[in-house]
């Protein structure tokens, strides 16, 4: 168990706790008590800072989401659309090649919260939302003649590659990925 370092404020150390567990092993395998153990807080602080666990899951999720949304504005800046689609698409194949790769957050999540109008959900679908946006309007600029297919079919590719990355052999999957991509875009 890793030691929690107080420095850190019990909010910040609740929501990184939860993130990794939560990643590593599941939102529903992962318990309160085990998170305000980690974490080296009171149940009475977790609960004052997140009144259900469900508030600490949908706000992992958001944070999550920024971080992708900082990393996509951060490789697709300044550059041409069609460039800007495949560096978006390519940290997607990247992170499948990372040591604690478990797949996407977002539908591991969706996977453990069916119940499309939870709060949980309502993050899901914002992000996807948010990332559909940003493909589509891409694929527009880069002149595609149907910006909303070639979105819609590049998520699918995201969603595969995501999940294929968990299961399959990981390079391979982020080479197909990136053919893929290239192929939707031209």
């Amino acid at each position: 168990m890793p030691t929690a370092d107080r420095d850190v404020h019990p909010k910040v150390r609740l929501l990184e706790t939860a993130s990794r567990l939560f990643y590593a092993e599941g939102i529903h395998a992962v318990g309160v008590e085990r998170l305000v153990s980690e974490a080296a807080v009171t149940r009475a602080t977790f609960y004052r800072h997140y009144p259900t666990k469900d508030d600490l899951v949908a706000a992992y999720l958001s944070t999550t989401s920024e971080r992708i949304r900082a990393g996509v504005a951060a490789v697709t800046s300044g550059k041409p659309a069609r460039d800007a689609l495949l560096a978006a698409l390519g940290i997607i194949g990247d992170r499948t090649l990372d040591d604690d790769f478990r797949g996407c957050q977002f539908l591991n999540a969706a996977a453990e919260y069916p119940d499309p109008a939870h709060q949980v959900r309502r993050v899901i679908d914002d992000h996807r939302d948010w990332f559909f946006g940003v493909l589509r309007d891409l694929s527009r600029d880069a002149g595609h003649d149907d910006p909303e297919h070639a979105a819609r079919t590049l998520v699918l590719l995201r969603d595969g590659a995501l999940h294929g990355g968990n299961l399959d052999d990981a390079e391979t999957v982020r080479t197909t990925l990136r053919r893929a991509v290239t192929d939707v875009v031209n």
